[in-house]
């Protein structure tokens, strides 16, 4: 049923002309600057550094084009689900044993290909709280990182766009709170359900208080319940590499992207001032070695699990664990690859009956090969969209008794606990039974389990050691508790009674030692890992780099994607790490302009 991913090398040649397959036909191997990844951040930072003409800047990427990949480009969930591992276009990493998932090993994706996450994430814009920023400030005692300094570059990055069916999108989004001229298309459900939202609607009218209306949630005050928005414009994704790697951008002359190139560690280390630095980055072609230096800056954009592991193997992390793999180590810092987290999620399905729902084409090969047609014809139709059409954000109860032991982990009374994804179909992938469903995906955004990546191996190509500390603290699970019972008082509500049939899975008759199980045994991550390489103030002795998002103790070089974050956003992590590469690549910019 599904259409394959399609990869057109010939557009590849044609459309970018400034993407190279080898490192032969570089014109050099000395830039002003080198940046490791071309992810969701690393084509910001080469974007905005190239637009000075007398900036020579090379971007080395692992991983395969975007360029022609049918799957990275259709919205809709089940073509993003086919770049995922065992795949070209994924890492294809795993966790260690989760203690808090009873053990379980599990997937974790990140993207192998130009874009990085940004080509094959689920596309949701959500920027977290102004609440979450101003803590970042504070933390880092840089009041750059501040909400009220950092909304400029939120609208910097966007470009709102009207959704793919141009319906009249007022009363769903505050146009004062978004930009218009940046590179990143963002929009709201380009397919409409109609039974489905308004019911949703309705349920904001007969549940006020516990989900209000909000009319837009990236205003940085997001609880209550609102439109989806979405990095899609026109029907289509918009990604790093589709914008900020777009045909008028990767002509420049001094700009040049290296694919299949796999970053091994930092080389020549230098210490003539008194303060380390590297001359330059060794990286892999196949079975061919090279090395690329940087005259200015090399700027580490690998993302939160591949940052870590290229300083571990140049000898910078935590001596204990270099010495006992016998990397030389150059720089004891011990913060590196610590204090990871992510925010765990599981899902929940109710049957109702009616049939304007994802089902449409997800169980009905015709109908399916119709959207299909349709999206090729005119990028407008069911495929438009990745799946949910509404978000609530919700804090718990402040009277719970999981208060009575744990601090409130939120940045603040504004900041949300959970998220509750509401969608016109089956949440999650577990259930394949024919019928018509609407459901919850419920996450819990602000989790105190903490956790790490690191290295047990001096071959910088062994796949690093991922633990994300899932669920090791009875906060979270107290919460994914509450998440559940959330999304079953929203498909409780009046409007509801007349079409739920029922719930695909009985939560209401186990006992809460039996819900901890199935919670344990069926959640997982939400792939927003952050704080491998945190932001601290210049003066903390913890840490990997200053507010400047400098590595500590070493000169010329920066780290600049969702690893410097050192608390997860109550959000979904991708607006973030895109705000992170705009003021990071202002820094850099200010610093040799």
């Amino acid at each position: 049923m599904l259409t394959r991913v399609l990869v057109m090398a010939g557009c590849v040649a044609a459309c970018l002309c400034k993407v190279y397959d080898s490192a032969s036909d570089l014109p050099s191997l000395s830039f002003d600057f080198v940046i490791v990844g071309g992810g969701t951040a690393g084509n910001v930072v080469a974007n905005r550094l190239t637009e000075n003409p007398d900036f020579s800047v090379l971007v080395l990427e692992a991983g395969v084009s975007n360029e022609g990949v049918l799957d990275s480009m259709i919205p809709f969930w089940k073509f993003g689900g086919n770049l995922l591992g065992p795949t070209i276009y994924d890492w294809n990493y795993t966790t260690t044993p989760q203690a808090g998932l009873n053990d379980r090993v599990l997937d974790y994706s990140r993207a192998h290909m130009l874009g990085g996450c940004s080509s094959h994430n689920g596309m949701f814009y959500t920027r977290g709280t102004q609440d979450d920023f101003d803590r970042y400030a504070k933390l880092t005692g840089d009041p750059g990182w501040s909400w009220d300094a950092i909304l400029p570059y939120f609208m910097k990055n966007e470009k709102w766009v009207p959704p793919a069916d141009h319906h009249d999108t007022r009363g769903q989004f505050d146009p004062s709170v978004h930009g218009t001229a940046g590179f990143i298309q963002t929009s709201i459900s380009g397919f409409q359900y109609p039974i489905f939202q308004s019911k949703v609607l309705q349920t904001t009218k007969e549940l006020p208080d516990v989900f209000p209306f909000n009319l837009d949630m990236n205003s940085g005050k997001p609880l209550g319940l609102g439109w989806l928005q979405y990095t899609i414009g026109h029907g289509r994704r918009s990604s790093s590499a589709t914008s900020y790697l777009a045909p008028e951008f990767i002509r420049r002359e001094n700009l040049h992207v290296l694919l299949h190139a796999q970053v091994a560690k930092l080389v020549d280390p230098r210490n003539a001032t008194g303060t380390l630095s590297f001359g330059g980055v060794q990286f892999l072609q196949g079975t061919s070695q090279f090395t690329a230096t940087a005259s200015k800056e090399i700027v580490l954009s690998a993302g939160t699990v591949g940052t870590p592991n290229i300083l571990m193997h140049s000898g910078v992390g935590d001596q204990g664990i270099l010495n006992a793999l016998g990397i030389p180590t150059l720089l004891h810092l011990p913060s590196v690859g610590q204090n990871v987290s992510d925010q765990p999620a599981f899902a929940a399905s109710w049957a109702v009956n009616f049939n304007q729902t994802m089902e449409l084409v997800t169980q009905n090969t015709t109908r399916f090969n119709e959207a299909f047609a349709e999206w090729n014809r005119s990028h407008t139709g069911p495929l438009v969209d990745f799946s949910p059409t509404y978000v609530a954000w919700l804090r718990l109860d402040a009277d719970s008794p999981i208060f009575e032991n744990h601090t409130d982990p939120s940045a603040g009374l504004d900041t949300p606990h959970i998220e509750l994804a509401i969608t016109p179909g089956v949440a999650g992938f577990g259930v394949s039974e024919p019928g018509h469903f609407v459901g919850a995906g419920m996450a819990l955004v602000t989790p105190i389990s903490r956790g790490s990546v690191t290295i047990n191996s001096s071959d910088p190509l062994a796949p690093p050691l991922i633990d994300i500390g899932m669920l090791t603290s009875d906060f979270d699970l107290f919460a994914l508790r509450e998440a559940l019972k959330r999304a079953q008082q929203f498909f409780e509500a009046p409007v509801w009674r007349d079409s739920i049939i029922g719930p695909v899975q009985d939560f209401e008759n186990i006992t809460s030692d039996a819900l901890d199980e199935i919670i344990r045994n069926t959640a997982g991550p939400s792939l927003h890992l952050v704080g491998s390489a945190g932001m601290s103030a210049r003066d903390a002795p913890y840490g990997v780099v200053d507010p400047d998002l400098r590595v500590k103790g070493v000169e010329g070089l920066r780290i600049v994607d969702a690893s410097v974050l050192p608390l997860v956003p109550s959000a979904h992590t991708q607006a973030a790490t895109y705000v992170v590469a705009e003021r990071g690549a202002d820094l850099i910019k200010q610093r040799w302009e």
